[in-house]
């Protein structure tokens, strides 16, 4: 029997009834679901409680309900495990969402028979290393890595190296390290290119910049990226996936390369990354 872990985000108006309905889908389908505490206690079901701890080890997926914020969250917390995940849309935009609320039937059966793909999604590691000590480590992006002022009126100074090699220095709002699937956040928003999740790479996207030739780069997921930053207040953070953050100061370094692990995300056969795109982007049929 394919089981099958529910994490909601509770903040969702929807997210209480869809996931009672959601359950009461898979149970009809001879399949079983887990729910942590939180869940369990919201909507009545202790009888299918699991803690989210112990979720690598008794279920075989995960349904995501939420929105692209939720699926990163919890693309990190499970990065290390493996376990696919199916994003369900209860939020705004839902780009990395395969599924809606008027889906889940369907996307039950789907996944059930197998219909589905699983796409690997690359994923960053970081590092930040402060005179000569490690002083942050293992931080996991699925998004993007973005070192970035941290108050209104001041600019960050970035000197970025691959590989050891410099290649320029740039002022500004800050840097942001960014995957494939990042290339459609933060990054677009600071004139970054489209990148198809399908190959392995990383952006690096100036934000602001105050200059005139500045410009994004692409380079080779195996390369590392190394970052020297100083700030004209000292006012600066490292964020990942625009929700965890952590404290720089001048002359901190941070490192970034690719992640040993990535996000299996559940897609359709029949739904390609370009429609997906036209249609959350462009608000095109």
């Amino acid at each position: 029997m394919k089981v099958i872990g529910l994490l909601v985000n509770h903040t969702k108006p929807m997210a209480q009834d869809v996931a009672r309905r959601l359950i009461e889908i898979i149970e009809k389908h001879g399949a079983a679901a887990r729910i942590d505490e939180k869940t369990a206690e919201t909507i009545g079901r202790d009888d299918i409680c699991l803690p989210q701890s112990e979720f690598a080890d008794h279920v075989d997926l995960l349904f995501v309900l939420g929105g692209d914020g939720t699926i990163l969250g919890f693309a990190r917390q499970f990065a290390k495990t493996g376990l696919p995940l199916l994003g369900i849309n209860i939020g705004h935009l839902g780009f990395l969402s395969e599924a809606e609320p008027q889906d889940l039937e369907d996307s039950v059966k789907r996944v059930l028979d197998g219909n589905y793909c699983l796409e690997n999604r690359l994923m960053l590691e970081a590092q930040v290393e402060r005179g000569g000590q490690v002083i942050y480590q293992d931080l996991i992006a699925l998004n993007d890595i973005g070192i970035v002022k941290d108050r209104f009126g001041t600019m960050v100074t970035n000197r970025l190296f691959v590989d050891d090699m410099y290649v320029d220095q740039y002022t500004g709002d800050g840097l942001l390290v960014s995957t494939p699937t990042g290339s459609t956040a933060y990054s677009l928003s600071c004139g970054g290119p489209i990148v198809s999740p399908h190959i392995d790479v990383m952006l690096i996207t100036p934000i602001c910049p105050h200059t005139l030739h500045s410009r994004p780069l692409v380079i080779a997921a195996d390369q590392e990226v190394r970052v020297e930053v100083t700030g004209t207040h000292e006012e600066m953070v490292l964020l990942v996936d625009g929700q965890d953050f952590r404290t720089l100061e001048n002359h901190d370094i941070i490192r970034v390369k690719q992640a040993a692990y990535k996000t299996k995300l559940i897609k359709w056969r029949d739904r390609e990354f370009y429609e997906v795109l036209r249609r959350k982007l462009h608000n095109a049929p």
